[in-house]
């Protein structure tokens, strides 16, 4: 069995009022897929958001690959990091977001070398090289000099994902990455996330797609009310649920 390559151990998470996250431990062995399942406002996103530390956790703590993430333990406490020291460590953690978020004013080629060499400062021609392997990876050889406006969603969000890649992450997140895709091009972009699991890149994706979870996940975990309620393999969790709130659920996206 894998080691742990991500670790959420007693995280909490309120804005204002409203409690997000309620206690979550999760557990995610290297090489592995884990797809995160549940209703809108189950706090899914923001529990990928707290893996990287885009949301700082009130309490409990993430670690990937060993470190912990946001925070220092120095005297017995935890101490928030520096903020270079922060974006250092979200290197090491790709992220793909749902409205693709690419920089308007720059080509395909140029939105994936981009962090690599300001953020890493590597060479930008081995920089170069790697993007257009990354870009006919996953199948937009052809369109490196194409700007966002001249491509289609699912090719944006191709682009997104190449993007996330050219750091070399230890890990991928996808946040719903074909929830603001029309329907005939959801495909592309999971054939690309199915080749990325072939390779055994390190994902955990929150999505609708039960399709695909079925198919590529090692565990699902379906989440309400800011807590885990259920998690196991794809044929106990979907096939199987013990909860009747993951019954109910998977009843209507099913049905």
């Amino acid at each position: 069995m894998s080691a742990a390559m991500v670790e959420v151990v007693g995280v909490h998470k309120s804005f204002g009022t409203l409690e997000v996250l309620n206690g979550i431990d999760l557990s995610v062995r290297a090489g592995t897929v884990t797809v995160v399942l549940g209703p809108s406002g189950s706090g899914k996103s923001t529990l990928l958001r707290c893996v990287n530390h885009l949301e700082k956790v009130d309490r409990g703590r993430v670690s990937v690959d060993g470190e912990l993430i946001g925070y220092r333990r120095a005297g017995g406490r935890l101490h928030e990091l520096s903020e270079r020291h922060v974006l250092r460590q979200r290197a090491g953690i790709g992220f793909v977001f749902q409205n693709f978020h690419l920089f308007p004013h720059l080509t395909a080629l140029e939105n994936i070398v981009e962090a690599p060499i300001s953020a890493q400062r590597r060479p930008r021609d081995e920089v170069h090289a790697e993007a257009s392997a990354l870009l006919e990876r996953v199948g937009l050889a052809g369109r490196a000099g194409a700007y966002p406006r001249q491509l289609s969603g699912g090719q944006q969000q191709r682009v997104a994902i190449a993007r996330a890649l050219a750091l070399k992450p230890k890990l991928v997140l996808f946040d719903e990455p074909t929830s603001a895709l029309d329907p005939e091009l959801v495909g592309e972009v999971l054939d690309v996330m199915r080749g990325l699991a072939r390779s055994g890149t390190t994902m955990i994706v929150v999505t609708h797609e039960i399709g695909f979870a079925r198919e590529v996940a090692d565990t699902v975990v379906f989440m309400d009310d800011g807590r885990i309620v259920e998690q196991g393999p794809p044929a106990s969790v979907l096939d199987s649920p013990a909860h009747e709130r993951t019954q109910a659920f998977l009843s209507k996206v099913l049905a």
